[in-house]
């Protein structure tokens, strides 16, 4: 029976095929993917090799720099390019090979080429932003307002995404009570495909919304994190035209801490994070809702002042009011008694009692002597009784 050999024999056997085919040192060259300095001062580099015609990563590997030499390389080549190393880089190192029975192959380098660290990845960069400007696509999206209160939202994610599932339960859910509609249209979101698919969702969302179906504020373009090298397709040429164009609203949260994609510099709004991104949205509703709830206060505060302010000046236009009444019906009371003490001076039978009569001829009242003649019958009536005379003689006099 054939017992086969340990997987140490085997680990044993690669080293020595290995050692023994590379015992030179090498230059290499790759994309940094990932780099930390370690408390004991070893740095350690993840490397990626992407195939040129789809940017597919074809190769990875790792590298180590002993602090015995990360104490040397690190100034030199911070001066001479000015930047630390740097997820995104490409960079040129001269390392060796070794093999590790318990962690497999590692490149030890001994030095690296700075002149060679302009990075080929950056250097794309600048040529998708150069090309969009000069196409005058690169601010378009950035100058599109965002509604109001933007309530409906067609979100560009994987379904089985955390990120996509941390956003919706972060804004559906949230303690405000606060509704939103949000559809989702499913596209792939790293790797050479992904640029192409979220381009396609992209073309759904405007089918949608050109065809009736859909009314969105906004287009989410959302991913739940990953290393630089995962983001890569968010520095699409393709990718990042489309969504520059977009007639809406574009916002994107792709997970980053550190990177910033020109997808995040060509959209309307970007954030880090989809639960980020679901905080952006509440805030500007809370905020609507404090404003508001602050309006109402200061309106309930002015009206209650202004019924305050009313109240007392109905009380005081009372109070006037009532003074002037009582002023009023003191002055006629008044006017009334002097009138009632001339009518009671003037009444005839006040008159009598005073030693006056009354002359009447024929019924008629006897004011002046141009009244009466010789002959005529005269009735004076006095205070307690009637006299009945005949006109003897009539003298005139002047009083």
């Amino acid at each position: 029976m054939n017992e086969g050999i340990t997987l140490y024999d085997l680990q044993k056997r690669v080293k020595g095929c290995l050692e023994s085919g590379f015992p030179h040192s090498y230059w290499v060259k790759g994309e940094i993917s990932a780099v930390k300095t370690n408390f004991s001062g070893h740095c350690y580099i993840d490397l990626v090799d992407k195939d040129g015609s789809s940017a597919d990563i074809r190769a990875k590997g790792h590298a180590i720099v002993w602090s015995s030499s990360w104490r040397v390389l690190r100034p030199y080549f911070v001066g001479a390019t000015g930047r630390e190393l740097s997820v995104g880089m490409n960079i040129l190192v001269k390392a060796q090979v070794q093999y590790s029975e318990l962690y497999g192959l590692s490149l030890i380098v001994y030095d690296i080429d700075p002149s060679f660290t302009v990075g080929e990845a950056e250097l794309r960069r600048r040529e998708v932003m150069n090309r969009l400007r000069e196409e005058g696509m690169f601010d378009m999206n950035t100058t599109l307002e965002l509604s109001p209160l933007p309530r409906s939202f067609a979100v560009i994610s994987s379904e089985t995404a955390a990120g996509y599932r941390d956003f919706m339960k972060h804004l559906h859910d949230n303690s405000y009570g606060f509704k939103f509609y949000t559809k989702l249209y499913s596209a792939p979101m790293q790797g050479g495909t992904a640029p192409a698919g979220i381009v396609e969702a992209l073309d759904g969302v405007i089918a949608d919304v050109e065809g009736g179906a859909e009314s969105f504020d906004a287009v989410l373009i959302l991913r739940g994190g990953g290393s630089a090298v995962d983001l890569s397709c968010f520095d699409d040429y393709d990718l990042c035209a489309n969504v520059a164009q977009f007639p809406l609203p574009v916002m994107v949260a792709v997970g980053h801490d550190q990177d910033y994609h020109i997808c995040d510099m060509v959209a309307c709004t970007s954030v880090k994070t989809p639960t980020a991104l679901a905080d952006y949205i509440l805030d500007i509703f809370a905020q609507e809702e404090a404003m508001l709830s602050s309006l109402a206060s200061r309106l309930a505060l002015a009206l209650n002042n202004k019924f305050s302010a009313e109240n007392s000046r109905l009380e005081m236009l009372h109070r006037t009011l009532v003074h002037k009444l009582e002023h009023l019906f003191v002055v006629r009371t008044n006017t009334l008694d002097l009138l009632e003490q001339r009518i009671k001076k003037g009444d005839p039978a006040n008159l009598m009692k005073g030693g006056y009569c009354v002359a009447e001829s024929e019924g008629r009242r006897v004011t002046s002597v141009v009244d009466v003649s010789c002959g005529d019958r005269l009735c004076l009536m006095l205070k307690d009784g009637e006299v009945v005379c005949n006109v003897e003689q009539i003298l005139e006099k002047n009083f």
